[in-house]
């Protein structure tokens, strides 16, 4: 009974300790970025296409984006081809897309794989509970949207149907904001 109390405590510590923080991804120029400089931040963290029929929630998250960014709330964005091959940019032709079409200013990563054995270390993570200790699902669709505490911690997801700035998602970014 001990034995496996201790084993318990020290999985929930070892679990409770890894965060996004710990996770480097690219920029759009390749350039390496390290998450702990988002140590402090409510983090919406989504993957994106831009031939998809949810690509105009890009719109809705550079709304929920503005709202909220000078409280200490950031939207990651990171396109991934793999559902459907709807991601067929890459690089400065994403920003240049983002940017121009849907006048994004949040950050928007080098693309990536979320799912699957290639799923980038940062998407395993997001989406594995034995990893993150809370959240148990990879993303099933484009714009599927991982909220995110000021300390790193996976707290929740949004499938793609969710937009960015329904009052769900909304009430679930102040409250970590207050925290």
């Amino acid at each position: 009974m001990i034995k496996v109390l201790i084993i318990s405590l020290f999985m929930t510590t070892l679990v409770g300790s890894k965060s996004v923080h710990n996770f480097k991804v690219h920029d759009l120029s390749g350039k390496e970025v390290h998450l702990n400089m988002y140590k402090g931040k409510v983090l919406l963290i989504v993957n994106t296409a831009s031939e998809c029929g949810f690509t105009p929630q890009y719109e809705e998250l550079e709304a929920i984006y503005q709202l909220y960014k000078n409280k200490g709330f950031e939207v990651l964005a990171f396109p991934s081809n793999d559902f459907g091959g709807q991601e067929p940019l890459n690089g400065n032709e994403i920003q240049q897309f983002c940017s121009v079409k849907f006048h994004t200013t949040f950050p928007i990563f080098d693309k990536i794989h979320v799912k699957g054995k290639n799923a980038d270390p940062l998407y395993s993570f997001l989406s594995n509970k034995s990893q993150n200790g809370n959240v148990n699902i990879a993303p099933k669709w484009n714009f599927q949207k991982y909220l995110i505490d000021k300390n790193g911690h996976v707290i929740d997801y949004y499938l793609s149907t969710t937009s960015p700035t329904s009052s769900k998602v909304k009430k679930a970014i102040e409250a970590l904001l207050a925290k």
